[in-house]
């Protein structure tokens, strides 16, 4: 496993959040707050990791960062745009240009080869497969798939349909990743190899990875590891404390 820290690429946030809300209705007319007043922010090339109990709103809050659901309340701004004025066809532009996502459950489309599901974002964007797979097969290299290019998921293992996600999340050239419990689904073996591979992307590219877990594993490679508790975020100085 690696250990080693660093520090990030910019002292400049790119990405900021402030006094984020959101709530949800329940029955007899009331509501379940989630988040209550959220500050975030990110550094180009920074791992972050968030950590918290089960429904305290861990993936409610990727998806404000993500721009997949918008707020009550509090503004997103990324590069110093705010993103939550943009009309919903502007945010889903937006969305494949700028934010890559990996989830738990890879969401792989079962009748296509790992190349066409890596190329997927580019082609989105109306990218020929003939261009798109050209990156597409550079980013299955670096991840060591290239001769699983041609197979389809259920002719994959897990953690390759994993690092398949991985790559489609990549591809466009997102200045932000976020990832909601990557390893949740893998074995601790597997998982402390992706842990490895989302380390090194992280030094080597300028993606900022905003990521979701349980793992203290996995939390314990980023530079800063934030808990999510009662509707808002405070550090952790330290991961021991969260055994």
């Amino acid at each position: 496993m690696i250990d080693e820290k660093r520090t990030t690429r910019s002292d400049d946030a790119f990405l900021v959040a402030t006094g984020l809300e959101k709530s949800y209705p329940m029955g007899a007319g009331g509501r379940l707050e989630v988040l209550r007043g959220v500050d975030f922010s990110a550094r180009s090339g920074e791992v972050i990791a968030v950590v918290g109990e089960s429904g305290t709103g861990k993936s409610t809050l990727l998806h404000m960062l993500g721009a997949l659901d918008r707020p009550d309340g509090g503004t997103v701004l990324y590069r110093d745009i705010d993103i939550f004025r943009k009309k919903d066809e502007e945010l889903a532009a937006f969305r494949n240009r700028e934010i890559g996502f990996i989830f738990q459950f890879h969401h792989l489309l079962p009748e296509f080869t790992a190349l066409e599901n890596v190329a997927m974002p580019a082609l989105i964007r109306h990218q020929r497969l003939s261009e798109a797979s050209v990156r597409a097969m550079e980013l299955l290299k670096t991840l060591g798939l290239e001769e699983r290019a041609s197979h389809r998921p259920s002719e994959l293992s897990g953690g390759e349909q994993q690092r398949v996600a991985v790559a489609r999340a990549l591809m466009n050239e997102p200045g932000l990743v976020l990832a909601d419990e990557p390893t949740g689904n893998l074995d601790t073996k597997t998982a402390e190899k992706l842990h490895d591979e989302i380390f090194r992307l992280s030094r080597t590219l300028s993606h900022t990875f905003v990521i979701v877990t349980h793992n203290l594993a996995l939390a314990d490679i980023a530079d800063r590891v934030l808990r999510l508790e009662n509707g808002v975020l405070a550090p952790v100085q330290s991961i021991a404390d969260e055994v």
